[in-house]
């Protein structure tokens, strides 16, 4: 028995592969990957798991109406997957989203925010609203990844609020102290009175 004839299905043990027929080893077998161009039937099954979504409460109109169009416009299992990835039921049969590995260390925009909220109190201020911002791309970045650094970015954004919110009353005050001097005539005047027998 020939190798080829060894890999051909077992309900065919008594009749071996067509003559000049290659049947190629487990590891020749073709495989799905994202750039994969998707099938008109590939899309129909994206649609559904969206329908069933947005049945059960896991998809807003607005979501609903975006998905199915790009499901619609999509070409590859790649697109497709990405619009189902966050829903039950998965995306393309034969196709799994490629899992990421989970990011090893602390989110560097929530140190900095964490460092820059600290900083404030010996900048008088001035790293206030830089702490607020790094903050803010921080927390939009782990939520994509799965860094750590929460906590970092969240002292940081509370004092760059803090900071914020100090600095500005600091100078309200000062600029409405300023105010009510001038409004109230400005510097004092000084009044000569002539002597005795002046």
């Amino acid at each position: 028995m020939t190798d080829n004839q060894s890999q051909w299905p077992a309900q065919y043990r008594r009749y071996g592969p067509p003559a000049g027929y290659h049947v190629p080893p487990a590891s020749d077998q073709m495989q799905v990957t994202s750039s994969m161009r998707a099938a008109s039937a590939d899309r129909e099954r994206a649609v559904d798991v969206l329908k069933a979504g947005f049945a059960e409460g896991r998809l807003t109109q607005d979501e609903y109406n975006d998905r199915m169009g790009r499901a619609y416009a999509s070409r590859t299992y790649g697109e497709l997957a990405a619009l189902t990835a966050d829903l039950p039921a998965g995306a393309v049969p034969g196709w799994q989203h490629p899992a990421h590995p989970a990011a090893a260390g602390t989110n560097t925009m929530a140190i900095a925010s964490m460092v820059l909220g600290v900083a404030e109190f010996f900048t008088f201020g001035l790293t206030a609203l830089p702490a607020v911002i790094c903050g803010h791309v921080a927390r939009r970045q782990m939520r994509q990844t799965a860094q750590r650094g929460d906590g970092l970015a969240t002292s940081g954004l509370v004092l760059g609020y803090l900071g914020i919110i100090f600095w500005t009353a600091i100078i309200a005050a000062a600029m409405v102290g300023v105010a009510i001097s001038v409004s109230h005539g400005g510097p004092a005047s000084i009044t000569v009175h002539p002597g005795p027998g002046g």
